[in-house]
């Protein structure tokens, strides 16, 4: 939880006092003038150590975004995957990234790992595929990359804000397992004014139908307006915001994520889309924020 007066650069957000300033320092290589054109001259980063080196074959699989690790050792177990056309069947076996790799006589490719903020707009649905036909957030990124990218979380299809996608199935689990507890900040609409005496419910912890939850920091986004509040948690249990503030009889009118794992929006608009530099990959995966 940040306190009064403390400061971050990288990505992050300023206070003081009840001032919130989410700040744009956080050096980016997206193209804010393309809104959902290719981005030619983005690389996609790797992050495994030794990625030119052998790895286990099963990692090979989960990166290539086949399946888990887990699922992988099945597979390799029963036979069905073969290296350079010899079936591999024992755990722990490595292979370099020059082998053939083939999985029910397929070829195999290990993906190159891809790292994409977008800020989500309204009436979009965070899934890779909507029965009804909904605009999706994969619809917004499709000419992004042609490796298989997810979102990390989910966001309401009526919550905007930043939402991170990648094929990273590793740094996806770590961002939103709960036993990690990832910063999350949205800045919030309400139908009414909230009193004070609400903020230091939320403060302090209120109980809802699945447990108790309560606000690491609160506050008015100005003093003359206080229907806006900004609200820091780190659960992610699922409209949680909206069900806090419903539970104290308010209506949440406008809700929009401006900090997640030390992400920001930076500049981007609704619907806009950047790749993470090698900086902010780093900074996600030694949980440099909370």
């Amino acid at each position: 939880m940040l306190k009064k007066n403390d400061t971050r650069d990288h990505l992050g957000k300023e206070k003081y006092g009840n001032k919130w300033n989410y700040n744009n320092q956080g050096k980016s290589d997206c193209n804010l003038n393309s809104k959902y054109n290719f981005q030619k001259k983005i690389k996609y980063y790797k992050v495994e150590p030794n990625s030119n080196g052998p790895i286990r074959l099963n990692r090979y699989l989960a990166n290539s975004g086949l399946c888990s690790r887990r699922k992988a050792d099945k597979y390799i177990q029963t036979g069905l995957v073969k290296k350079n056309g010899i079936p591999v069947t024992e755990f722990g076996t490595r292979v370099n990234r020059t082998d053939n790799i083939t999985f029910c006589n397929s070829l195999v490719r290990s993906e190159h790992k891809v790292y994409l903020l977008l800020n989500k707009p309204k009436n979009c649905v965070t899934t890779t595929n909507d029965p009804q036909g909904r605009l999706t957030v994969m619809d917004l990124i499709k000419t992004a990359c042609k490796e298989q990218i997810f979102p990390v979380g989910r966001l309401d299809r009526n919550t905007t804000g930043v939402l991170l996608l990648t094929n990273d199935g590793k740094l996806s689990a770590k961002l939103t397992h709960p036993r990690h507890m990832k910063k999350k900040i949205y800045h919030v609409w309400l139908n009414r004014g909230i009193d004070a005496a609400d903020i230091k419910k939320l403060s302090k912890g209120i109980q809802l139908e699945d447990g108790g939850i309560w606000a690491d920091d609160i506050s008015y986004v100005n003093d003359k307006d206080k229907t806006q509040i900004n609200i820091e948690i780190h659960s992610g249990r699922n409209h949680i915001i909206r069900r806090m503030f419903e539970s104290l009889g308010y209506h949440v009118v406008k809700l929009d994520r401006v900090y997640f794992a030390g992400l920001t929006k930076k500049k981007l608009k609704k619907g806009q889309w950047c790749f993470l530099n090698d900086r902010e990959v780093s900074m996600l995966y030694m949980e440099k924020f909370s």
